[in-house]
């Protein structure tokens, strides 16, 4: 499972010329998955992601969460994040999971997200989207499952 991860003073996904969601300050989650990609997986994310610390305090460093700032998050499905890059010049997906499972496990990881206390708002799955966003910093994280320990 991989997750780019973009903090965002907002962000917000069209499709077909309708904006279907909108957030303002919390994170904009890219998420894509593949083959063996599980309920463990998606705990362990969710959890990561729930609990980072990359919003500034006081101080003005980044020392709080999501939750501590009242932050919200847009969850939008991206297969293409499984793209395999090295031969040739166009990318070929085999590495992204079953479209039928993925779309389950996008639905789980935003609700273990919507459990952890976190508003999510969402993409439609497999919809061809327009996303907008204003990156806060810029704070750009990647999350990917087979890289944690």
């Amino acid at each position: 499972m991989r997750v780019v991860l973009q903090r965002v003073s907002q962000a917000s996904v069209q499709v077909a010329g309708q904006q279907i969601a909108q957030i303002k300050q919390g994170f904009l989650l890219l998420v894509g998955f593949e083959e063996g990609d599980g309920q463990e997986q998606l705990e362990r994310i969710a959890h990561k992601i729930s609990n980072v610390r990359v919003f500034s305090d006081t101080a003005g460093k980044m020392n709080l969460s999501i939750k501590q700032v009242q932050g919200e998050i847009l969850s939008v499905s991206q297969f293409t994040l499984y793209a395999a890059l090295r031969k040739g010049n166009r990318p070929s997906f085999t590495l992204a999971q079953n479209p039928t499972i993925a779309a389950q496990n996008y639905q789980t990881f935003n609700q273990l997200l919507r459990a952890s206390g976190t508003p999510v708002a969402e993409g439609i799955f497999g919809a061809e989207m327009e996303v907008s966003l204003v990156n806060d910093g810029p704070v750009t994280l990647v999350y990917d499952t087979d890289q944690l320990v």
